[in-house]
């Protein structure tokens, strides 16, 4: 914890509050005039808080997208006790996470853990700031891996603890015991809007390959064909007319292509069953979306499907994956 803590950040972020249907007649002249323009010298504007890691001396600041969204003010008080302003880098809503830049050199930046050394039970840290009080470390150990389906994320790998997170924590450090980081922490499964012992955090690898390409090229850059697909059920297998021995060929199931798409250019039609991409084996719909999206665009790449109960391989000249339009806060 005396390791990793220096390189924990506190992020107060601000925006110009929307205006109050309620109260129609503060844009009005006239109205101002006769019950004054407090509005215009003290605009209310909303706070909101949350955390940071510092992973560069630089100044460079990794957080989640959600905490500064929509954000015209950031700043970030630092752990020796200074508050500097911040801007953004780049964010990328679709794995919610972001990197902040601070004019500020000679910052102890945090190290990474290695990914294939974080196993379920090992112990671990959280700390953030969690409702303001301040920084905070709490304990607890990781609970499984791999979690996805959550519905939080476009891109979902989560590691899942039971270390206490609160609302402020989010883009906080999970640690090892050696002070390493783990994970970005980012949501947690609530009924109170309090710890439940269910908390969230994106895994260091996949924080790391997104912090990467923010910084290099200010966004990230995925593959893409244009298909909308779902997980293969029994159901569905045996609408398919597979046996039970054969069920566990199938993979994920081609719901919806998109009009002049890749999948459609190549030929791909609702109704396939995507078994391969490059060689590598499609679980269910989520392993498929990680596999098309790294992909890299303007490159082919060989889909093996199943139609018809017949097996054949389709070239695809993968596209570059759009920016979403909408991305939920929470």
């Amino acid at each position: 914890a005396k390791k990793a803590m220096p390189s924990v950040v506190n992020i107060f972020t601000s925006k110009k509050a929307e205006a109050n249907p309620s109260q129609p007649f503060m844009d009005d002249p006239l109205f101002r005039h006769f019950f004054g323009d407090q509005q215009d010298e003290q605009p209310q504007r909303e706070n909101s808080l949350g955390s940071g890691v510092i992973v560069s001396t630089q100044g460079l600041i990794l957080t989640n997208h959600h905490v500064i969204e929509s954000a015209d003010e950031i700043e970030v008080a630092l752990a020796d006790g200074r508050t500097v302003s911040a801007r953004v880098v780049g964010t990328d809503p679709e794995t919610d996470l972001a990197v902040l830049k601070v004019d500020v050199k000679n910052l102890p930046a945090i190290t990474f853990a290695k990914a294939d050394q974080i196993n379920v039970g090992d112990v671990v840290l959280a700390i953030g700031n969690p409702f303001g009080v301040g920084q905070t470390v709490t304990q607890g150990i990781i609970s499984a891996v791999g979690r996805s389906h959550l519905g939080i994320n476009t891109f979902e790998n989560f590691i899942q603890t039971d270390a206490p997170i609160n609302p402020g924590n989010s883009g906080g450090a999970l640690i090892d015991t050696d002070g390493n980081l783990v994970g970005v922490n980012s949501a947690i499964y609530s009924r109170s809007g309090g710890s439940m012992g269910i908390g969230f955090a994106i895994p260091v690898s996949l924080a790391k390959q997104v912090m990467e390409q923010i910084i290099r090229q200010g966004s990230v850059t995925r593959g893409w064909i244009g298909i909308e697909a779902q997980d293969i059920t029994p159901e569905l297998a045996e609408s398919f007319r597979r046996s039970e021995e054969h069920t566990s060929e199938l993979r994920s199931l081609i719901a919806g292509i998109l009009r002049n798409s890749p999948a459609e250019r190549a030929g791909l039609k609702p109704g396939d069953i995507l078994l391969e991409i490059d060689g590598r084996q499609v679980q269910d719909s989520s392993s498929m979306l990680n596999l098309i999206s790294s992909l890299k665009p303007n490159k082919k790449a060989v889909l093996t499907i199943s139609r018809d109960q017949k097996e054949f391989s389709v070239p695809v000249l993968i596209g570059k994956r759009p920016r979403p339009s909408v991305v939920p806060t929470e």
